[in-house]
């Protein structure tokens, strides 16, 4: 026969692993919008860069065909730059988007007055 202080016991201790649980998935949740934060930063980067180094390898090509070394190269930088930096704001812009689409969501199905 079991003893009713063992059995209490396991109950509470499967309370407890039910409470651990359910705070390291808490935390799991934050843990994955840090991660979407940084992939979204990088993103951003990767977007300014690829626009710096496609717009140096077009200027640098042309200049070899025309033979004039730095202009195109220094145009065609430019132009990478502000190719990149506007993909940046338009990928800033779409982030702003999705927030805002969830909180909206979010307020829509919060508790409702009933009126």
């Amino acid at each position: 026969m079991r003893d009713p202080d063992t059995k209490d016991k396991l109950q509470e201790l499967s309370a407890r692993i039910d409470a651990a649980k359910a705070a390291k998935d808490g935390g799991k949740a934050h843990q994955e919008e840090h991660y979407s934060q940084a992939q979204m930063g990088w993103r951003m980067v990767t977007e300014l860069v690829a626009g710096l180094m496609i717009g140096f390898a077009i200027g640098y090509g042309l200049d070899i065909v025309f033979g004039t070394l730095p202009i195109m190269m220094v145009i065609f930088i430019v132009l990478g730059l502000v190719a990149g930096i506007r993909v940046m704001l338009r990928t800033a812009e779409e982030i702003q988007t999705k927030k805002h689409a969830a909180e909206t969501a979010a307020n829509d199905e919060g508790p409702e007055d009933g009126n």
